[in-house]
């Protein structure tokens, strides 16, 4: 009897000291104050449950709590999260000195499985919309951000299925189009990929290929498709911003010399309202809630990582849509907002993506009630 009660003991007191550790990790520094959640999943129940509603506040009740600098766990990985701009301009600044790019084992966002930009962008690239290819990739998005579990029927097991299935119809596509391949004008990118690895003294392996083929729809349209949506969710609650915007478009339309034109470059450069409702948008809904760094050398910020006041002010600005009638470029990155980039690096395909929501939008406000 005094031998399974003793069992009991130790089992109780390595689980009470196993938390303590959980919520006090080792550090040779001082680490922020926080909460690291449950034990091994931390927040990412609440970081999968709000990434599903389109809901990005999930750190608010943490940046009221315990300031803008703080301590949490998420996806079984240990962190601390800045919501500070100051903080966060020189994390950007300090990349591949003191920080470097990490990614989690997977990331998310919520794209339909007709899905239109998608559409354009297959065919661009490959010169046709194979339907097997864009069911693998919606099986791969349908694993990212989740636990890292490689078990059959687990999320991230479909993922990394959806991912080899799909790397396995492109390299079919690439074999038949290099049995085919000869000098034509009209080219796709899997054309231009094919030349270039048949160059002599090529970088450019059979295997980057594939990898680069791979990764550029998922690039292209996982992001454009999300802020098309919520621009779509944004001004249907903005009745004021709607119609501005069908304004600025219908008068497109009218000083237009031939009506049955498409959109010309200087139009497009017109569009000064769509660009705010554009840049609200993504500075509302924020596409990508959350950027990864790992640090490469021990960071002090703050005075040993001491947070500052809460803040509450900067959730109060997430929560309506306001447009600012001054407008910007859209590229023009600062501390407090970069949609698309800012510091040292803007988003390579910034300009393509506005172009896409413009035209969309365009021919939305244009043509639908």
């Amino acid at each position: 009897m005094l031998y399974p009660l003793l069992c009991l003991i130790v089992l109780f007191l390595s689980i009470v000291l196993w938390i303590y550790h959980w919520e006090n990790p080792r550090c040779n520094g001082k680490l922020p104050p926080g909460s690291m959640g449950l034990p091994v999943a931390g927040e990412s129940f609440q970081l999968f449950t709000l990434q599903y509603l389109r809901c990005f506040t999930i750190h608010q009740k943490e940046n009221q709590q315990y300031g803008s600098l703080f301590k949490t766990s998420l996806v079984g990985r240990q962190i601390v999260v800045s919501t500070d701009t100051d903080v966060n301009r020189v994390i950007f600044q300090q990349k591949g000195k003191l920080v470097q790019s990490w990614y989690m084992d997977s990331f998310d966002d919520i794209v339909g499985k007709e899905n239109m930009i998608y559409d354009f962008t297959v065919r661009k690239l490959f010169g046709c919309n194979n339907e097997k290819l864009g069911g693998c990739y919606s099986a791969f998005l349908d694993g990212l951000i989740s636990f890292p579990l490689n078990i059959p029927g687990t999320a991230y097991w479909k993922c990394l299925q959806g991912r080899n299935k799909a790397m396995r119809v492109i390299k079919i596509m690439l074999e038949e189009r290099r049995g085919t391949l000869t000098k034509k004008q009209d080219k796709d990118f899997l054309d231009v990929a094919l030349e270039e690895m048949n160059k002599a003294g090529t970088i450019l392996s059979e295997q980057t290929a594939l990898d680069l083929l791979f990764a550029l729809p998922f690039a292209a349209f996982e992001s454009a498709s999300s802020a098309v949506v919520l621009a779509l969710q944004y001004l249907q609650s903005n009745p004021l911003a709607l119609a501005e915007l069908t304004q600025e478009h219908e008068t497109i339309l009218r000083e237009r010399e031939t009506k049955d034109s498409g959109i010309t470059w200087k139009e497009y450069k017109s569009m000064t309202f769509t660009h705010m409702v554009i840049n609200e948008t993504i500075r509302l809904g924020n596409i990508v809630p959350t950027i990864f760094r790992k640090v490469v050398k021990d960071i002090e910020i703050k005075g040993r990582f001491k947070s500052n006041k809460p803040n509450s002010s900067m959730f109060n600005k997430l929560i309506s849509m306001k447009i600012n009638k001054q407008g910007r470029e859209l590229n023009a990155g600062s501390k407090f907002f970069m949609g698309f980039g800012s510091v040292v690096r803007l988003c390579a395909g910034a300009e393509f993506v506005k172009l896409q929501i413009s035209i969309f939008l365009h021919h939305l406000v244009t043509n639908y009630r």
